[in-house]
């Protein structure tokens, strides 16, 4: 059953998690971080009970869902980013109320501190409020020190490419070509071969200038759709 209104804040919320709590999803999840790390505390919540809490509570005030993301539990933040997924996801939601969860995003970034948040969340709240508007923050955030504000720059582009644009993720990809971080590499190599599939020329095009400076794995997920002749020769020019 939806919530109601007045039950919709955040303190509800985490005490929904609560009594989903798993021991055996809690040593699952607390396996991904460290035991020392106090900011990334785990409840213990299956990811389709949180995804499902969180479209229950799809109604969550914008300074309820702030207050979600300054949680310590994991699962608290991940469902404050699929909130606000799901509220950029519905057509009836405001150009207004678009706007206050892209800037939520983007202010609170430091709360967006994880892959699957950035994931869960960056498409629909950052690049489909982006899609017709000017796109300078996704080059502030792709030359960012922060890996997730450097994920989110790439990442928010593949609602451009299913819109047909491939340009931004090409010339971002360009920006993080030199990064260090695997997940970096993989989130490029993930948005290059989905912009290949609306625009191979382009993609070969990247290619040809840039293999033999791109990491083997970020160049290995670029590939992937390409037929199996033409993604050999440029793997072997990694060798």
């Amino acid at each position: 059953m939806p919530a109601g209104k007045s039950t919709i804040t955040a303190r509800n919320f985490i005490s929904q998690l609560k009594n989903h709590q798993s021991n055996t999803e809690y040593e699952k999840i607390r396996r991904y971080f460290k035991d020392d790390d106090s900011d990334n505390k785990v409840i213990g919540v299956r990811m389709k009970q949180v995804f499902d809490l969180a479209k229950a509570n799809i109604d969550m005030p914008l300074v309820e869902i702030e207050k979600l993301l300054g949680s310590p539990y994991y699962e608290a933040r991940m469902g404050a980013v699929s909130i606000m997924d799901f509220q950029a996801r519905r057509k009836r939601t405001p150009e207004s109320q678009r706007k206050e969860l892209f800037e939520l995003y983007i202010n609170r970034h430091d709360r967006i501190n994880n892959w699957d948040f950035v994931d869960r969340a960056a498409l629909h709240v950052v690049g489909g409020y982006l899609i017709d508007k000017p796109r300078n923050i996704l080059y502030k955030l792709a030359r960012s020190k922060n890996v997730w504000e450097r994920r989110t720059a790439i990442v928010s582009t593949y609602y451009f490419i299913k819109n047909g644009d491939v340009s931004d993720t090409f010339k971002i990809a360009e920006i993080l070509l030199n990064d260090d971080h695997e997940l970096i590499h993989k989130a490029v190599g993930s948005w290059l071969r989905e912009a290949g599939k609306k625009d191979e020329k382009e993609l070969l095009k990247f290619l040809d200038k840039h293999t033999a400076k791109m990491p083997r794995v970020m160049l290995r997920y670029a590939v992937e759709k390409l037929d199996a002749l033409t993604r050999d020769q440029y793997l072997k020019t990694k060798k």
